[in-house]
Parts: C-alpha cells; structure tokens; sequence
C-alpha cells in the first residue's frame, strides 16, 4: 500500500513471489487484482528471487530497478528522491534512502552501508541511533543495503547479474562492489526514507540466518580480499567467536554461533563462478 503512494510519475509495481506457500500469491491477488506479480517455482534464497526480478527489469527495457524487501514501507517521495539523486551525475551507480526502525521511527537503522573484511563483511552506518540530522546530506557509501536498492541499467550492463550465488546475505554488497569496479558510485539519498521492519525474512538471531550470514561472507572475502584482508578476515573472527559463544550460551543459542562457523566453512569451499552478464 505504501509503494502505491509513491508520488514518481512513471513506475511499476511488480511483485517477484518466491515460490510461496502460504497463500501469498492470492491474498495479493485478491486485494491488489491489477498487480503483476511474477513467481518462481522453486525458493532458492532471496538471491535468486532478486536476481529474477532484476533480469526482468532490465530485459523489459526500464532504465532503473528498485530492488525492496518484503518487510518495508516507504515515504511517498522516496522514489522521487532516490532518482533525483541518480539523475544527478551518470556515474551514480546505485541509490540507497535512509531507513529508520519500523517500530521506532526515530531511531536509524542505516544510512548507507560500510564494508571490511571481518566475520561480519557489511556493517550499516548509524545503526542503532537516534537521527539527529548527522547524516542529513547525500554522499558516497561502501554499499547500498538490498532492503531499497535502487539500480542504474548502465551498471546492471557494466557490472553484471545480482548473483544468486549468495542466497541471501551480503550479495548487496557484491554487487555494488562490482559496479564500483567499474566506475560508477554508489550515494546514500538522505532525503529518501524508509521504515524496515527487520530480520522479518532473516530470522534474527538464528541458527539458518547465521550459516547463510557466515557463508555469504565467506564467498565475499574469496571473491574480493587481498592477502592482509584475509589475515584481517581470519583474526576478526576467531576473536569474535568465543565472545559470541559466551554471549549466546546464557541464552541457550550456542547453535547460532556454531552454525555462522558452519556457514564460513560451507562458503570457503562452496563453488564459485564469475556473475552472469545481463545478456546471457
């Protein structure tokens, strides 16, 4: 409903449905009769259903997809902002809004993206905070996190495929990591906002997000990392491990922390292959 006030004159709507189960499909169906949605007959991670959904809008000609999670809603002007911002300089690759907490909507939960090479590769800037006006200007970031994404076809062309690859987890900051490889940058639109919900689709906490979050890592820092960013890599996190293991044993969820092991060690040896380009 909150993307349907958006007030950009020229967009779409469509829903990518990644092979639900529950009846998604035709509850969307029935309140929304005129909305196109697009389904996948097997869930491969939310990776696959992104990389679908962006195959698709750049094979029906749209000069920019605004990839967004299902656990979001937006200010009628964020799209607006957001293109302004792209508009603005033909080297901006990818536009990111400032999203707040659902459930707090003063308090930040990022402002455009950071990345380093420890067991957690994407940090979000201003997590957490109250939003005082200290990150009230547009500017460069590491990443734009995949919860509103939004993507430049000369990019998608230059960079290459969203890469299913990963299957859910930091394969947002892949792929603005590629397009800046290829010149273009990637800008956090102040101006734009958003409230997210939060670990909705993740899961938090948990033994399945935490694998999936460890091997997605992994694959990044195979994929990026020069020798002194895998020693960074590898000390971050066997020093963060026995923290998380103490932390988490007084609530009784070892199995997260063993599982993030698990995932690093899943994605070390998982199979790699460069992104597919657009016209593959």
């Amino acid at each position: 409903a909150s993307l349907r006030r958006m007030v950009y004159p020229n967009f779409d709507l469509v829903v990518l449905d990644n092979a639900s189960t529950d009846g998604s499909p035709e509850a969307l169906a029935e309140t929304y009769p005129d909305l196109r949605q697009l389904r996948l007959e097997v869930n491969r991670g939310s990776s696959a259903g992104y990389a679908a959904g962006f195959r698709w809008a750049f094979e029906n000609g749209y000069d920019y997809v605004l990839l967004l999670n299902n656990d979001i809603e937006v200010e009628p002007g964020m799209l607006t902002e957001l293109v302004r911002v792209a508009e603005s300089d033909l080297e901006v690759g990818a536009v990111g809004p400032k999203c707040y907490f659902h459930g707090d909507r003063q308090r930040l939960w990022s402002a455009g993206g950071i990345l380093r090479f420890r067991e957690s590769v994407t940090r979000e800037r201003g997590y957490g905070e109250i939003d005082r006006g200290q990150y009230d200007r547009d500017e460069e970031v590491d990443y734009i996190n995949g919860c509103a994404i939004l993507i430049r076809r000369a990019a998608a062309e230059a960079a290459g495929m969203w890469d299913d690859v990963f299957y859910i987890c930091v394969d947002d900051a892949d792929f603005c990591t590629r397009i800046k490889r290829h010149g273009f940058r990637c800008v956090y639109a102040h101006r734009a906002v958003l409230y997210h919900m939060v670990a909705f689709t993740t899961g938090g906490y948990s033994p399945g997000r935490n694998f999936q979050f460890g091997r997605s890592g992994a694959i990044y820092v195979r994929r990026y990392a020069k020798p002194w960013q895998w020693l960074t890599y590898l000390a971050f996190s066997a020093a963060a491990f026995p923290i998380a293991w103490l932390r988490e044993r007084r609530r009784g969820n070892q199995a997260a922390v063993v599982a993030k092991l698990k995932g690093m060690r899943a994605g070390l040896k998982a199979e790699i292959s460069p992104p597919s380009s657009l016209a593959s």
